[in-house]
């Protein structure tokens, strides 16, 4: 069975850390119209985003890792502070690492082409992304619709930006929601921030 439990107090007597728990997890409040978001993050890096206050997420994380999570520990502090730094408009870049173990083959493949190649205040479509990350070549309509189903299956949303994947008839869908992904782009610019998204 998987254990959430909170951060164990800091090391006083010499002893080392518990090397056993590799999984820290920390939630970000609500930011309207976002909601809350929660962090889970290894040693290897960044590892889960989640719209909401959502420990299921994370005991559902720790459990395809094969490890405990604990909650506000040390590991993601840095990943905790750069999300809320960009979503107050002071960051436009990561440099958190990601760990992509919850990814595999072609969703992997094309998550990273996003992350790496999509960057603040540009977007593109299903179609373009798929070309881009050379997972689909040839295949038009089957590759848009196997690279938007991919951005539903994102398990790093935010900060791998499948808000920035838009459907060639509009803005497409979102996990965290059509107002939090307009929010998101009106964020870097990409729509007007006079528009009335809330």
């Amino acid at each position: 069975m998987v254990r959430l439990s909170a951060a164990s107090s800091p090391v006083t007597d010499g002893e080392e850390h518990d090397d056993h728990v590799s999984l820290s997890w920390t939630v970000l409040p609500a930011l309207s119209p976002m909601r809350a978001l929660t962090l889970a993050a290894t040693d290897a890096g960044l590892v889960r985003v989640a719209f909401g206050d959502d420990p299921e997420a994370v005991a559902h994380t720790a459990e395809r890792l094969d490890t405990d999570a604990v909650r506000d520990g040390d590991g993601v502090a840095d990943v905790a502070t750069q999300v809320a730094e960009y979503l107050d408009g002071q960051r436009r870049e990561f440099t958190v690492p990601i760990d992509w173990r919850l990814t595999a083959g072609t969703q992997q493949t094309v998550l990273q082409a996003l992350h790496t190649q999509v960057g603040y205040g540009r977007t593109v479509g299903y179609a373009e992304l798929a070309t881009l990350s050379g997972a689909y070549p040839g295949h038009g309509y089957t590759a848009a619709r196997g690279v938007g189903a991919i951005m539903g299956s994102n398990p790093i949303p935010v900060v791998v930006p499948c808000h920035r994947v838009l459907a060639s008839d509009g803005l497409g869908g979102f996990g965290g929601g059509r107002a939090t992904k307009e929010w998101l782009l009106a964020l870097e610019g990409v729509l007007p921030p006079t528009l009335d998204l809330f």
